[in-house]
């Protein structure tokens, strides 16, 4: 582990903006295939059959233990406990002591005073850090993604089945009717001999379920699954596709961290590795990194937040919940400014736009690119790539409410200026790409079937 820490990394970098805009840390890697057969047809199988998707290795677990655990979350979370036992789960979602976002992952409530506590490193890292230094009985062990993993495997597989098809499949290989089982909530299925748990739960918004059990099952459980696929239309989506299924649910996989200021998060700062910083990326260029945070309103998990209980940030959404500012809307990037963007690629009388990769056009862990309405900034984009199935370049953005209603013309601005230090940046000039705004999700069925079937 690097012995400089998130503080003095910044005091070295002049700030915190500079530092993290020319970090050549990756953007998130999905260290498994990249097509099976061809991410548009893989996106496709989602929403007109069924895909089968590999979660096992681009996530990090926190295990955590004891008579304190649930105190220790309920402290550090937004969410509501008062109904949360074993055999749920719930999108966990962590803010700073002035009510703006430091992260959010799947909190799985596991058995009694046993949590798994899913996703990116950002808020799994706050909560270990108010373990260590706080007065709870409890413990944690960190199975750490595939990428970061120092060897061996993970310590569970995770599987998705997704998609129309998905129950009809299930039905076939456990020889049993599925049960009716809540969003978010959990069963047990038997597969090729193994008992597996199961999330009613699903990246895309379609219906399915996220199956999990130890590594040393996986293989049998998925060759189980794969042997009755051809019978309902199943194909393996690998890395590429998957990693635009955020964009049809309207999940922000990666919001800017609220955890780069402030005296009350000096210590945390102290205490975090640069190892597990992020990247910045994208056209918002203010030196003042609390321009690029958001709060949980901004992004769509204001029903999420409960005042029934104390928790770090309280008093401040108390207050940010009485007029929020920005709210979640996907925009619909125009198809005409998208193509002459790529097309400039191809031209030598000037710099060409900032690459844009297909499907997911991140090119930083943390992408904040400026959304403008008549010149001025009105919110940011966050997360853009491609959808087959609506033949569409989108992305998830908060705006401001007054910019908010479908329909709306804004512009992005793609590209940074000057362009950063960064490893995937090259020489590029910035473009300015036409939008609409439209409905957080996007797609209709995940806006009002999908938690009900």
């Amino acid at each position: 582990m690097s012995q400089e820490s998130v503080e003095q990394a910044i005091e070295r970098a002049g700030g915190a903006v500079a530092l993290l805009r020319n970090s050549p840390i990756r953007p998130h890697t999905f260290p498994v295939a990249a097509e099976f057969t061809n991410w548009r047809s893989e996106q496709s199988a989602w929403r007109d059959s069924v895909a089968l998707l590999d979660q096992s290795h681009h996530m990090t677990d926190l295990y955590i233990e004891g008579p304190d655990a649930l105190r220790l979350l309920s402290d550090l979370g937004v969410n509501s406990f008062a109904k949360f036992g074993p055999g749920r789960a719930k999108q966990y979602v962590a803010v700073n002591h002035d009510g703006q976002l430091i992260g959010d992952a799947v909190l799985f409530h596991l058995e009694q005073d046993k949590f798994d506590l899913v996703g990116h490193p950002m808020v799994l890292d706050w909560v270990q850090y108010n373990l260590e230094t706080g007065d709870y009985n409890a413990t944690t062990e960190r199975d750490d993604n595939s990428y970061d993993r120092v060897a061996g495997p993970p310590k569970v597989y995770r599987f998705e089945v997704q998609g129309p098809n998905a129950v009809g499949l299930l039905e076939k290989v456990t020889g049993a009717p599925v049960p009716s089982v809540k969003f978010f909530h959990m069963t047990t299925f038997t597969v090729a001999g193994h008992q597996v748990r199961a999330l009613r739960h699903g990246m895309a918004g379609q219906p399915g379920f996220e199956l999990f059990g130890p590594w040393e099952e996986g293989d049998a459980v998925r060759d189980a699954i794969l042997a009755v696929g051809d019978e309902f239309g199943l194909i393996r989506a690998g890395a590429k596709a998957y990693s635009t299924a955020n964009l049809e649910s309207a999940w922000v996989p990666a919001p800017f961290p609220a955890v780069f200021s402030g005296e009350k998060m000096k210590g945390y700062r102290e205490w975090l590795s640069t190892e597990a910083m992020g990247s910045l990326g994208g056209s918002m260029d203010s030196e003042d990194v609390t321009d690029y945070y958001v709060t949980p309103y901004d992004i769509g998990y204001g029903s999420i937040v409960a005042f029934d209980h104390d928790f770090v940030g309280r008093a401040a959404l108390e207050e940010i919940a009485k007029q929020p500012r920005r709210t979640k809307v996907t925009l619909v990037w125009n198809a005409d400014d998208v193509a002459a963007a790529i097309g400039s690629l191809y031209r030598s009388d000037e710099l060409p736009a900032k690459f844009i990769e297909f499907p997911k056009a991140r090119y930083a862990l943390h992408q904040s690119d400026k959304v403008l309405v008549d010149g001025r900034l009105a919110g940011i984009s966050m997360d853009v790539g491609y959808i087959a199935n609506e033949r569409a370049m989108v992305s998830l953005a908060t705006v401001d409410l007054a910019h908010s209603e479908p329909g709306t013309e804004v512009t992005v601005v793609w590209g940074e200026n000057p362009n950063s230090a960064k490893p995937g940046v090259e020489a590029h000039r910035q473009v300015e790409i036409r939008a609409t705004v439209a409905p957080a999700p996007y797609v209709q069925f995940a806006r009002g079937a999908y938690r009900d079937r």
